[in-house]
């Protein structure tokens, strides 16, 4: 999930501290450091971009891209794990500097076992969700979510219940300076 690297749209909150260009400048080379970082024949990249329009120099252009569309970050996030092939699929975030390979390769894995995984952050939201298999990721996944609150983890496992969730590793996001100094 990715959002245009343009001052005043993409890290805001942070932007409000270092100031908007600073903060997309960092977004979009975090992004590049991502996707270096998490390249990997196991698996297929795919950016979801917001807006649905954005194309430009600072994505990769061998990388398939869809359009979030519409809603909250639940719909989009729903969309996005329902839009492709069948099978595993992971959807992260891109302001997470600690992703790497391995974190990747332990989410997936944990779908062997469970029907759905996420990657917990410190803050109480997660770096990541995913399902065993994306056509039948459930209705009611992110419905009555507290999106950017410390809740938004356990509202998306509550959305679920009955469901076999994983945990994987809980890594840090970068939404103000004080992250930026311990992450980013």
């Amino acid at each position: 999930m990715v959002k245009a690297p343009r001052p005043g749209r993409v890290k805001t909150r942070l932007g409000r501290e270092i100031g908007q260009v600073a903060a997309a400048w960092w977004f979009r080379h975090q992004v590049t450091r991502l996707l270096r970082r998490i390249r990997d024949p196991r698996w297929q990249i795919v950016l979801a971009v917001s807006p649905d329009r954005a194309d430009g120099p600072f994505w990769p252009a061998d990388l398939p891209r869809l359009p979030q569309g519409r809603g909250d970050l639940g719909a989009r996030m729903g969309r996005m794990m329902r839009a492709v092939p069948p099978g595993r699929v992971c959807v992260i975030g891109a302001d997470i500097p600690g992703i790497r390979r391995a974190h990747l390769a332990r989410a997936f894995a944990a779908l062997g076992r469970a029907e759905l995984v996420f990657g917990p952050a410190e803050d109480g939201g997660y770096w990541l969700v995913g399902a065993r298999n994306s056509q039948a990721v459930p209705a009611s996944l992110f419905r009555g979510v507290r999106w950017s609150t410390a809740q938004a983890l356990a509202d998306s496992i509550a959305s679920v219940p009955g469901r076999h969730v994983a945990l994987v590793d809980t890594l840090a996001d970068v939404d103000t300076a004080a992250d930026l100094g311990r992450n980013g």
